[in-house]
């Protein structure tokens, strides 16, 4: 059932924001702690949101596609100590940002906005398992986070940078395991962090930005349903209500916050067609919650739909691939109607065990 889960592994490293609520990106799966003996993998992601809007009370005024093709990046090393201790370590890019409102009508009133948040994770995890049933595992996570934004909502632009600030979380969790039939099922803890942003304002030195980046819990699962034919999906839920982001100075504070946590669902089945070839189809769902969304932010939930393969070559190297077509979530700003957006999702996955 290897090839099975990696095909739909490829898929699932494309999250993003166009596809999931928040600053998410990486979703932070820990799926390479379970592989077998000695595993790396590196991933690759390439993202095309189509994001438009127009001005609710004068749609002839519209603010161009402000999404940006953006690229993402993980990595992960897998190794056992003994037949009980595992470690791994996983390199991503967990949160991130992107809009531009170059292509606005010029009566648009955020035309010439942008901003862009960035940022890296390296994530050290341990296992123990007690027998082939049950395990734990648990580490850290530093996070690296910056960012600038440029808002123009009338009157004097609002400019400013964000330096960067690590800071760390910690990771616990457990899972419950059947071989014989492929079955997995894990569950995983991070907690928030506060992060804490030198600022400038105009080239100005001002009071430190600070906010939080909120705990998470993600449940993972798997288990074959037939021969060569595996079931899999995931639940993640992010408090992203605590994270409140106020600028100094920015008149219409906070400059990026949230009203509801999210719950991102996933769910797929795969099939292995033979011993080098396997396929997955999944699809996705993030509830759209109404209310005002941000001009920074102009989505409300998501549905997607994923296919994936994985094919193994000679020397034991698997490469797996997938496509995610993703329907965004219609939003109201206070301005503006975000309706009919779409992303599309490409990504890309080298690993090898040995």
């Amino acid at each position: 059932m290897k090839h099975v889960t990696t095909a739909g592994a490829a898929l699932l490293l494309t999250t993003t924001i166009a596809t999931a609520g928040g600053l998410d990106r990486s979703g932070q799966s820990v799926s390479a702690l379970f592989e077998d003996g000695t595993y790396v993998e590196l991933s690759f992601g390439y993202v095309i949101p189509e994001l438009s809007g127009a001005v609710t009370t004068a749609p002839s005024i519209g603010s161009g596609n402000i999404g940006v093709d953006y690229s993402q990046f993980s990595a992960a090393v897998k190794r056992d100590l003994n037949e009980q201790l595992s470690y791994a370590l996983i390199i991503d890019q967990p949160y991130g940002a992107n809009v531009a409102f170059d292509e606005a009508d010029l009566a648009y009133p955020a035309e010439g906005t942008q901003a862009e948040v960035r940022s890296t994770g390296i994530t050290v995890l341990g296992r123990y398992k007690f027998d082939e049933n049950f395990s734990v595992h648990g580490g850290l996570r530093a996070v690296t986070i910056d960012a600038d934004a440029l808002v123009v909502l009338g009157g004097t632009p609002y400019d400013a940078s964000y330096d960067s600030d690590t800071q760390f979380a910690y990771v616990v969790g457990g899972a419950y395991e059947r071989p014989e039939i492929a079955l997995r099922l894990a569950l995983t803890y991070t907690s928030a962090m506060d992060i804490t942003h030198a600022t400038t304002v105009g080239g100005a030195s001002v009071p430190d930005t600070e906010y939080e980046i909120p705990q998470s819990v993600n449940l993972d699962f798997q288990t074959g349903v037939a021969a060569d034919t595996l079931l899999f999906g995931s639940v993640r839920w992010v408090e992203w209500t605590k994270t409140q982001i106020n600028s100094f100075d920015y008149p219409l504070n906070p400059i990026v916050g949230y009203d509801n946590d999210t719950f991102t669902y996933n769910l797929g089945v795969g099939r292995r067609f033979s011993d080098v070839f396997a396929g997955s189809v999944s699809v996705g769902y993030e509830k759209s919650n109404g209310g005002v969304a941000s001009n920074l932010a102009p989505t409300d939930g998501n549905s997607s739909v994923s296919l994936g393969g994985a094919y193994t070559l000679d020397n034991g190297v698997e490469i797996s691939g997938g496509v995610r077509y993703i329907l965004i979530g219609d939003a109201e700003t206070s301005f503006a109607t975000f309706q009919d957006n779409t992303a599309t999702a490409i990504g890309l996955k080298v690993a090898y065990t040995y």
